[in-house]
């Protein structure tokens, strides 16, 4: 093919695109002029760095001793473990089941949704229920609560307030803090997840050494990709 056809058929093709995605007409942007970023967009992106940079420093703070070690004990010695929360909480919380199954603790998220369905059957007397929510108050949570209460399931809620219903009816209550979202309007959930995140990965943590848990037990359940690989390497 020529090369004139062939800087006709790519014009086409980024012509079409533009069109489906953006809604442009017969005269879209140069190319080239798409690939730059507004300054100001540049300027949000290193922004969001340094606010979830400040969060995590300044979380710390907000660490109940006590409290975490409820927790890290609860865990450490439940048959099983449930997760729940909605939106992005419940994104994290699908995460945090993950972890604790990387380190063997049998734990699965349990749909908001599905846990008034039929699902809270997972959870026996004697088993954990972790709940996610920032303001405390999601109303899909609160049934399963007194579903838990109900069978004898420890409660243990993360929420950065501590009047809500979620704190005052748990047995732990694992306090958040969150300095404010990346984005400008402080609405979308960011920094409030990367708070969420670290909470988890420290109970992880925690529980690595709580429970004497071994990379070479890891190993076994991690065959697959480049960490598979590199832990069983012989």
């Amino acid at each position: 093919m020529p090369v004139s056809c062939i800087d006709f058929f790519w014009q086409v093709a980024y012509n079409v695109v533009c069109k489906i995605l953006y809604g442009w007409g017969e005269n879209p942007p140069n190319r080239e002029d798409a690939k730059t970023m507004k300054q100001e967009a540049l300027q949000a992106a290193k922004k969001a760095y340094e606010i979830e940079a400040e969060c995590l420093r300044e979380a710390l703070s907000y660490v109940d001793d006590e409290q975490f070690s409820k927790a890290v004990e609860a865990l450490a010695n439940a048959t099983r473990i449930g997760a729940a929360g909605c939106g992005h909480s419940g994104i994290i919380c699908q995460h945090f089941a993950h972890l604790m199954c990387c380190i063997e603790r049998p734990a699965r998220f349990i749909s908001p949704a599905e846990a008034v369905h039929g699902a809270s059957g997972f959870l026996q007397k004697g088993d954990v229920m972790v709940f996610a929510s920032r303001g405390g108050k999601t109303k899909e949570l609160l049934p399963i609560v007194d579903i838990c209460k109900a069978k004898g399931v420890t409660i243990i809620s993360v929420t950065e307030n501590m009047e809500s219903p979620l704190a005052q009816q748990a047995d732990i209550v694992l306090r958040q803090y969150v300095n404010m979202e990346t984005d400008k309007y402080n609405s979308q959930g960011t920094t409030s997840t990367t708070s969420l995140c670290m909470i988890f990965h420290a109970l992880q943590a925690a529980l690595i050494e709580e429970t004497d848990y071994k990379n070479e037990q890891f190993a076994l359940i991690h065959p697959g990709g480049a960490v598979g690989e590199r832990l069983n390497k012989k």
